[in-house]
């Protein structure tokens, strides 16, 4: 019932992610951050069980921070998503597997945005855009069509608002609080949450 969502444009990586927790019936958080800092030009959005979505993104980041310990310099975002999907695949053949999904956005200096889809049997693509969740087969329809790969970062922002929109608007389930993160050259950064509050705002200024 999670929702992730990231799209890759020309000069940058847009990430989003409900900010809710539920346990059966019951909503228990609307402000939970599912997006994690994993590097200084990369961001790791990740749904799943409460328990393995913060033990995993924990794991994956200290691992990847003290590998640049070591090391002097940090793991590209296709290495960082080659090292997330080893472990995935290692612990799917052991007793404790994680059930976790992910999206994985970052920036590279040499090669530029870099977008990854890894669900939680282990299976990695490099991909333009990329949605978790039952909110996915709402927005992957709209990227299909309005996907442009030279967006400005206020356009890009624009089609994220128009999947949340489709996703509040058509899905059973309540998903109000949409974080937004974008990657770019310049590093790692917070844009206006989306929620169901901004957006009627917005619609009742454009009546």
């Amino acid at each position: 019932m999670e929702c992730l969502i990231g799209i890759k444009f020309k000069d940058f990586v847009l990430v989003a992610a409900d900010m809710t927790t539920a346990h059966s019936i019951l909503v228990m958080k609307s402000d939970e951050q599912k997006i994690h800092k994993i590097s200084e030009k990369l961001v790791m959005a990740v749904s799943g069980e409460s328990g393995d979505k913060t033990q995993f993104s924990q794991y994956i980041a200290k691992n990847i921070q003290l590998y640049k310990m070591r090391n002097g310099y940090e793991l590209s975002p296709q290495a960082a998503a080659c090292f997330t999907r080893r472990n995935l695949a290692d612990y799917l053949r052991s007793r404790t597997p994680y059930f976790v999904n992910l999206i994985m956005g970052g920036y590279d200096d040499s090669t530029g945005p870099e977008l990854f889809f890894i669900d939680y049997l282990a299976s990695c693509a490099s991909v333009p855009y990329a949605a978790h969740g039952f909110g996915g087969f709402f927005s992957l329809g709209i990227l299909d069509k309005y996907h442009k790969l030279d967006s400005t970062e206020e356009e890009a922002y624009n089609l994220m608002k128009m999947c949340v929109r489709e996703i509040q608007k058509r899905l059973i389930v309540n998903l109000p609080n949409f974080k937004v993160q974008v990657v770019s050259k310049d590093g790692v950064k917070d844009l206006d949450s989306i929620t169901a509050k901004s957006l009627a705002l917005e619609d009742a200024a454009n009546t």
